[in-house]
């Protein structure tokens, strides 16, 4: 287990009420969509922040899944394939795991980031249930997903 880092202090006092702190997976970069989601006021912690550099780029999916779960954490990523993976899977299970994926790959980052501010009241409202569920986040809505089906061909 990793040691958590505390969370860089939010000024602006926009995080929505319910939403539980953000962490960012590396898919989503370290730079550009967390600082547009910070300017947005969200309170969030990517993962770089959480274990540092370089040891952010050999923590396993599993792992942080884990910690972040444990801290009631909610994920936001750009990585479909986890719900696909049997231990990924399996974490995001056994943990409880509250997890949102952003559906397009060859997004931008300012794109990624107003697809969660455009969804923001709607991820919000899916945390209010305990985990573990994974989301799809769309350009105008979020789809719950099954975590345990296979994967299609």
């Amino acid at each position: 287990m990793s040691q958590a880092q505390s969370p860089p202090d939010d000024s602006t006092g926009c995080h929505p009420a319910g939403l539980p702190h953000v962490f960012i997976d590396r898919s989503l970069g370290r730079i550009a969509v967390p600082r547009l989601l910070r300017d947005a006021g969200l309170r969030l912690t990517t993962l770089a922040e959480h274990y540092g550099i370089p040891q952010d780029e050999d923590i396993a999916d599993v792992t942080w899944i884990e910690d972040t779960a444990r801290l009631g954490w909610v994920v936001l990523m750009k990585d479909a394939r986890i719900r696909y993976r049997p231990a990924e899977q399996e974490a995001v299970l056994t943990h409880h795991a509250r997890c949102f994926y952003i559906t397009r790959q060859d997004l931008p980052g300012a794109v990624m980031a107003q697809w969660l501010l455009s969804n923001l009241p709607a991820i919000t409202t899916a945390c209010t249930e305990a985990g573990p569920f994974i989301y799809a986040v769309h350009a105008t809505e979020i789809r719950r997903m099954d975590i345990s089906s296979p994967r299609p061909r």
